[in-house]
């Protein structure tokens, strides 16, 4: 091997001049080289028409980080391993146009990226990790055309017997850990009516390891009574970018789109998303600074760009897209579900971008919001405009500095003491010296 001393003996064949000249545009060039990082740097961070959002202008674009910035950025305290599993657990599922597009679709999200991560290894014995790519939320009815998870539990369980059956890692940690996506209504218990979702419980096999799910309360539930990382529903980022309403004012003081029923249902002595949809209706349809509508329409996001608060009511879990999509498209989300737990608290900045509305404050929505637009909405909407938030809330393929799946890596960077691997190190170490 041959060596390159940093201290090298000066060239013979130059002149004084020469090596005077020679050190001079040396360090011109590098005072150029650094003058030119720190200028763009100093555009990129202050030009509000180079930002990811400004107002009304949502930018993105998956190039916009460089390769050299993901490595930097990405967390690496660990290394992972993804199961290769039979295409019937994953890949199949996707012969349905829908399954890597709809709000539950982080499971497709989080797989295809970590496939391309740093943090991924391909030798198994020298992960800490394992995650267990099983799309559960794939198959969709064909009477209402809404995902349907009864399948979940066995699909799952023969995902697990056959990462059993194969390798040893399972039964050595005994599933701890292994990583799973519950990206549904109420997570690991795999059902959409919470009552029955709580009888049934998280499955017995499930309940060692790591479940990243979209539920998550405050208080004790039965369907998060497993290690989680609380994870943001599925918006796909190019929807965001194609529903921006450039140079246009908002116009729209408070919106909601979605189901509301007049005359709510009762579902096993339960009524959907505890009436307060049903009270939103009655109260406000009519109000002339309220903009509420039951049908569906496509282009609903570009609604959610033209307005100031977007409502974002329970349905028949806490967690809702709107609150991804208010906070990517600039909307103040108005968060009305008690004791609803949000997504990456320590990346996203909710108490400076949200209102919180108790459920049983909903038929005073009109004063709340008149009294915030009259004292703090714009340092609420400074707040929301920071990059940051809405980065932390969108999946991106590859993985972007500080995105969704980059948020679910440094969660599980701080949970290595679930390591088999990890926890064997220090031991390990120790018989060596």
């Amino acid at each position: 091997m041959v060596e390159i001393s940093r201290t090298s003996k000066k060239n013979p064949f130059l002149t004084t001049n020469q090596r005077k000249i020679t050190t001079f545009y040396f360090k011109f060039f590098l005072f150029a080289s650094f003058s030119f990082y720190f200028f763009t740097f100093f555009l990129l961070t202050h030009n509000p028409n180079l930002g990811l959002l400004h107002h009304h202008h949502y930018v993105s674009n998956s190039n916009a980080f460089a390769s050299k910035a993901l490595v930097q950025s990405e967390p690496n305290d660990f290394k992972l391993f993804v199961y290769d599993l039979p295409p019937e657990f994953n890949a199949d599922w996707l012969s349905d146009g829908r399954c890597g597009g709809h709000l539950f679709a982080s499971e497709v999200a989080i797989h295809r990226a970590l496939l391309t991560s740093r943090v991924r290894c391909m030798d198994p014995y020298e992960a800490d990790f394992f995650f267990v790519p099983v799309y559960v939320s794939c198959n969709f009815s064909s009477v209402n055309g809404l995902p349907a998870i009864a399948h979940a539990r066995p699909l799952l369980a023969s995902a697990v017997a056959a990462i059993s059956r194969e390798f040893p890692f399972w039964n050595r940690s005994g599933g701890a850990d292994h990583i799973f996506v519950a990206s549904h209504d109420y997570g690991a218990c795999f059902h959409a009516m919470e009552h029955e979702a709580m009888a049934d419980g998280i499955p017995q096999f499930l309940k060692n390891s790591i479940i990243l799910q979209t539920f998550g309360v405050k208080y004790k539930h039965p369907c998060q009574d497993v290690e989680n990382i609380l994870i943001p529903p599925y918006i796909p980022p190019e929807s965001v970018e194609e529903s921006v309403v450039h140079g246009r004012r908002r116009d729209i003081f408070a919106f909601f789109r979605g189901k509301m029923e007049v005359n709510p249902k009762n579902f096993g002595g339960r009524f959907y998303g505890k009436r307060v949809r049903t009270l939103i209706w009655k109260k406000f349809h009519r109000h002339r600074r309220f903009y509420i509508k039951r049908q569906r329409f496509a282009g609903y996001r570009s609604e959610i760009s033209r307005s100031v608060f977007c409502l974002c009511p329970l349905g028949w879990a806490p967690w809702s897209p709107r609150l991804v999509e208010s906070v990517a498209l600039g909307c103040v989300p108005v968060i009305i579900a008690d004791g609803i737990r949000l997504p990456f608290p320590d990346a996203v900045d909710w108490p400076g971008i949200s209102l919180t509305v108790a459920e049983r404050d909903v038929g005073k929505l009109g004063r709340i919001l008149e009294r915030v637009a009259a004292t703090n909405l714009s340092t609420i909407q400074n707040n929301l405009w920071s990059p940051k938030n809405r980065q932390a809330l969108l999946f991106h393929n590859p993985i972007q500095p500080q995105d969704a799946t980059w948020q679910v890596i440094r969660n599980l960077s701080k949970k290595l003491d679930r390591s088999f691997r990890s926890s064997r190190l220090p031991t390990q170490l120790k018989n060596d010296t």
